[in-house]
């Protein structure tokens, strides 16, 4: 039996030690991490139209853009102040610095190379509710939880650098209206990822000392992952099975 399962069935009970929580964690995103998703299948198989692509990036932004008020959230929980600094490069990461470009300012070059105009993007009038609903909702979840599970719930980027090399390789062989400039966000991520995923595997081996604090760990990373797949349904629904919901964002025809 594998670890994910042992947690699936007993609980806390088979999370008796911190290597049996990084089992379950890593076993946590090999099923529910969102790179399974159908709608990443076609995105980065060259299954989707311009305008399906628009739509992605589009309502990708609203989560990019709320990183570093979640990560403000997270910092505003610890009293240990090396906890903070290390916490606080990943708000640079996301809004950059004076004189320094960050990964917002890369997601617009995406949305900008895919035709968008950056204003409207910005704006996020055009996003979907479910993107708006499921975002707003790990800022409350880190506002609210405990500390521990705050930083845990940032686990999924345990699993990023895999996809991001996937949507790398597979958007640019299949889509010729997409260059190597504008995907420069996913390969800047392919070395802060781990690092960010190093600290925060580390902090919650160190810090979660119960099997019940390990479980809210494991929990924590169930929530991101059902974040992160609720805004994919979405978009699947809206752009591919053509349910879009009032005022959202409509492709151009062509």
């Amino acid at each position: 039996m594998n670890a994910m399962t042992a947690f699936s069935i007993n609980g806390a009970a088979s999370l008796r030690s911190a290597d049996e929580l990084e089992a379950a964690l890593r076993q946590i995103g090999a099923a529910r991490y969102h790179n399974l998703h159908l709608f990443h299948r076609l995105l980065h198989g060259g299954q989707l139209t311009k305008g399906q692509v628009q739509a992605w990036a589009l309502n990708r932004y609203y989560y990019q853009s709320t990183i570093p008020i979640k990560d403000a959230v997270v910092i505003s929980r610890f009293r240990d102040r090396a906890t903070r600094v290390e916490w606080r490069h990943r708000i640079e990461d996301h809004d950059g610095d004076i004189g320094s470009e960050g990964g917002i300012e890369r997601w617009l070059k995406l949305t900008e190379g895919l035709g968008l105009d950056s204003a409207y993007v910005e704006s996020t009038e055009g996003i979907l509710p479910a993107t708006r609903f499921a975002v707003d909702a790990y800022v409350h979840f880190v506002r609210d939880r405990t500390p521990l599970e705050a930083i845990a719930s940032s686990l999924t980027e345990l699993f990023a650098p895999n996809l991001h090399e996937e949507r790398i390789s597979g958007m640019l062989a299949h889509y010729d209206f997409v260059n190597p400039e504008i995907m420069s966000y996913f390969k800047r991520r392919l070395a802060q990822a781990p690092r960010d995923a190093d600290f925060a595997l580390d902090y919650v081996k160190r810090h979660a000392a119960t099997p019940a604090e390990r479980e809210a760990v494991c929990n924590a990373l169930i929530f991101k992952t059902n974040v992160l797949w609720a805004q994919l349904d979405a978009l699947h629904h809206a752009y591919v099975d053509g349910h879009i919901p009032p005022g959202a964002f409509v492709p151009q025809a062509g």
